[in-house]
């Protein structure tokens, strides 16, 4: 239903959007010239406000929508599949291809003066990024990662309080959800996602996995056992190990392509014989720690944990309460 909404908006957006899109504009400039420390410890400096806002991963993106700002360009996870957390927001969008290695000429030509990205997967190309326009690198792995590089974007496009806001609202999402929950034991879970025999389990520290945890699920993967090592948030287990660990819900994060598990007789024991819930999940299961994916993820979670005390939610409403002034 999400889809076919999505395609009839699109089709309504007027046919000049792409072009305008594509080409520069100016920003609004400021009292003062600014600057914001990214969490490589380098310092963007800025002159003007920026306004076209290009971003590697969804979390820029989400950010920038929340935010009110329309981004121009973005990197997407499944070729030809867009967000459906962000609504029709992502359509007209240019495509940037895959996180993990972006077209860097094809950004070039989007005229950005702005860049947000997962420092992880742009280290390589740091220098070039630089040269296109100023480049927020963000550390994106744990939960507390999510407020401070909230407030990071915020600081680079002007809206400071506007980001803080965004974190006082989702502290109080928390805290209402957590409060129905709070005497209740907490499931066992596993998130996982892959495409082979064996998935990857994503351990408590993941964004996602935190949150779950927050609701009083309890990880059958356990925590990391090598915190310190940076993009550890996850190991491939085997269905074995999986049977043996007894959860009592499994997400799977749903690519849209075939899964080698899926013709396992041992996954296929799971749900028939342990009577495990196999829950498919989307987009914002991966890249949670946006202000509007956090929030969709955290009321799934919720009405799959706790049937008995959550409906499931509407996603396009929990969007639209943050998209509704996007520019």
């Amino acid at each position: 239903m999400i889809d076919r909404k999505r395609r009839a908006l699109a089709l309504a957006l007027p046919a000049s959007l792409a072009s305008v899109l594509a080409r520069p504009v100016r920003a609004a400039a400021p009292a003062t010239p600014y600057s914001v420390v990214d969490d490589r410890g380098v310092t963007l400096r800025f002159g003007t406000t920026p306004g076209r806002v290009a971003t590697i991963s969804y979390f820029g993106a989400d950010t920038a929508l929340a935010l009110g700002v329309q981004p121009i360009a973005s990197t997407f996870l499944v070729r030809g599949r867009r967000p459906a957390y962000l609504l029709d927001r992502m359509d007209r969008v240019i495509d940037l291809g895959q996180r993990a290695s972006p077209s860097l000429e094809l950004l070039a030509s989007t005229h950005a003066d702005l860049i947000v990205a997962i420092r992880r997967y742009t280290e390589a190309n740091a220098a070039r990024l630089q040269q296109i326009a100023p480049y927020l690198a963000l550390d994106l792995e744990v939960r507390q990662d999510s407020d401070r590089s909230i407030a990071l974007v915020g600081a680079a496009l002007g809206r400071a309080k506007a980001a803080a806001a965004l974190n006082r609202r989702f502290a109080d999402v928390c805290a209402a959800i957590r409060a129905r929950v709070a005497s209740r034991r907490g499931p066992r879970y596993l998130f996982v996602w892959g495409t082979g025999a064996a998935p990857w389990a994503f351990y408590d520290e993941n964004m996602t996995c935190s949150l779950l945890n927050a609701l009083g699920g309890v990880n059958v993967a356990g925590r990391n056992p090598l915190p310190l090592r940076r993009d550890n948030t996850a190991f491939q287990i085997s269905l074995e190990t999986l049977l043996i660990a007894g959860p009592d819900t499994i997400f799977v994060y749903d690519d849209g392509g075939p899964r080698g598990l899926d013709a396992n007789p041992v996954w296929r024991h799971l749900s028939t014989v342990r009577h495990v819930r196999i829950v498919r999940v989307g987009d914002h299961w991966i890249e949670s720690f946006g202000p509007i994916a956090r929030h969709a993820v955290l009321a799934e979670a919720a009405a799959h944990l706790y049937p008995d005390r959550f409906a499931p939610p509407d996603l396009r409403d929990i969007a639209s309460s943050y998209l509704g002034r996007v520019g």
